[in-house]
């Protein structure tokens, strides 16, 4: 037993973390507060880490939680800026004049759309924006949020602007697994042919709608993977963006020519208010409603090729290298220059900025407490105790031949519980790094398969689907939503999970 003990306390505080969550309900934020409390007297009083190394723990997780502070804090900034303008409403209303078929209408505003949103902003913006719009396109409540859930997976893995990735497995070596990751979301594909075949379920001709309109989801599909794995070279920060501008491009000009479009045009509604239509006008051009999202592209390709490889030094007590090129500056300046040219009211500022604030606060101090038990479990073998490191004890669990199937579940299930596939990224990805090291694995190959399963995952996010239900005015719908993403999810993972097997 005594053996055993150093094993049983690695792990106790996890199960501790997934009873509060899931049994007490108790906020994450609180959840990944106590669990920091509990590992840090584990660390203090069983491993006996010497003092210094639980101080640079402590150090590193703040660090890595301002990196994303910044990212999130600009992402709502710039999302407020847009909505107060009106011209998230605009786009939206342009999106859905795309068509009069409802099957592309739906498609468009939950995969392109979603997509888009997850690349730019993240953590569950997409699917707050995008699931009211296809309640007004005349979508059942509950098949809008199931709809909307699923649209915010495959653009997850590189979502506001490559967290996931770039803070989610800060520290490790990650060159080689947005390329990886971006290849394995072709697996996305599926995406939309699942919400086809949800959307035309209540139909009476249910099969003949769906296959009318299965080429233009499978289309849909193609046009956001193959070009995400081509912007995938500029820079993790570009493949969700890039890719949903140049797909809806793609998909804008097919569609036009009629190619891929189903020969019958359907609708939702039979007799659809005239006066809803005239309320849903644009109000301003598609170019100047486009104009912000076209110069935030901009500013962060010249971002990162401007101060991509700059770092600036943090020396106090341990080391910590941060960039110059954080995506969070670029949506703040964008904002600034968007509110400016539309010569808009100053309180609009103050009052981007305080909903900034307190949108980002509650992310960060998750962040910090997550990031800061993942470093006391990388250096708790800094001890006088002689035990190993936590992180070693518990990715021996980890070290099965099997790990590149299960590797997606895993993330799938970090984003379950956390609502996040950063957190699911810095719970998980330290030990995917020591399990396939001891294994013999391709590091970056299982990083990719972890991060992939966590965008999936991010389908059955209790988070997410809380945050929707708050959204639309539901309630209690909880369970309903997960068997309507059950499947699909599933299926996503086990696709990813037998890729796993074949490429390692």
């Amino acid at each position: 037993m005594s053996n055993n003990l150093p094993i049983i306390l690695s792990i106790v505080p996890f199960v501790v973390f997934i009873f509060l969550l899931i049994v007490k309900k108790m906020p994450l934020i609180w959840v990944s507060f106590f669990t920091l409390v509990l590992y840090t007297g584990l660390a203090l009083f069983y491993w006996q880490i010497i003092p210094s190394f639980l101080y640079i723990s402590y150090g590193k997780g703040f660090f890595v939680a301002l990196d994303i502070f910044i990212i999130i804090f600009g992402a709502i900034f710039f999302l407020e800026i847009l909505k107060d303008l009106k011209i998230i409403k605009n786009i939206s209303s342009y999106l859905e004049s795309f068509s009069k078929d409802y099957r592309i209408q739906i498609i468009v505003i939950a995969w392109f759309f979603e997509n888009f949103l997850e690349g730019t902003a993240g953590f569950g913006t997409a699917g707050i924006i995008a699931i009211p719009l296809l309640i007004g396109l005349g979508l059942s409540p509950i098949r809008a949020l199931i709809v909307g859930l699923l649209g915010n997976s495959t653009a997850v893995v590189f979502g506001a602007a490559g967290t996931p990735i770039r803070i989610g497995f800060a520290g490790l070596n990650i060159t080689s697994v947005p390329l990886i990751a971006s290849l394995l979301n072709c697996v996305g594909i599926i995406v939309p042919i699942f919400m086809l075949w949800i959307i035309t379920a209540e139909k009476e001709n249910r099969k003949k709608e769906f296959f009318e309109a299965l080429p233009f989801a499978v289309w849909a599909g193609i046009a956001f993977v193959v070009p995400s794995i081509f912007t995938t070279f500029i820079g993790q920060e570009f493949p969700s963006i890039l890719g949903s501008v140049v797909g809806l491009i793609l998909v804008f000009v097919t569609t036009k020519f009629g190619i891929f479009v189903p020969k019958e045009t359907r609708t939702l509604y039979e007799n659809k208010n005239i006066n809803e239509e005239i309320k849903n006008k644009p109000t301003m051009s598609l170019f100047k409603a486009s104009l912000p999202y076209g110069l935030l592209i901009v500013f962060l390709i010249l971002g990162k090729i401007i101060f991509g490889n700059i770092n600036i030094p943090i020396n106090l007590g341990f080391t910590h290298n941060f960039s110059l090129f954080n995506p969070g500056f670029v949506f703040i300046l964008v904002g600034i220059i968007v509110a400016l040219i539309w010569k808009s009211e100053k309180r609009i500022f103050s009052s981007s900025i305080w909903t900034a604030i307190k949108g980002a606060t509650t992310p960060f101090l998750v962040i910090i407490f997550m990031s800061t038990i993942v470093q006391i479990m990388i250096n708790s073998g800094e001890n006088i105790s002689g035990f190993p490191a936590a992180i070693k004890l518990i990715a021996k669990g980890f070290e099965t031949s099997l790990l590149p199937f299960f590797a997606p579940f895993i993330g799938a299930f970090g984003s379950f519980i956390t609502g996040s596939a950063t957190v699911s990224n810095i719970m998980f990805g330290n030990f995917f790094n020591t399990a396939s090291i001891d294994l013999g694995f391709n590091v970056a190959k299982i990083l990719a398969l972890g991060v992939v399963g966590a965008a999936a995952g991010n389908m059955i996010a209790l988070a997410d689907i809380l945050s929707a239900e708050a959204v639309t005015g539901m309630k209690n719908s909880e369970f309903k939503i997960i068997i309507g993403v059950a499947i699909p999810c599933i299926t996503y993972l086990i696709i990813v999970g037998l890729i796993g097997i074949l490429i390692l």
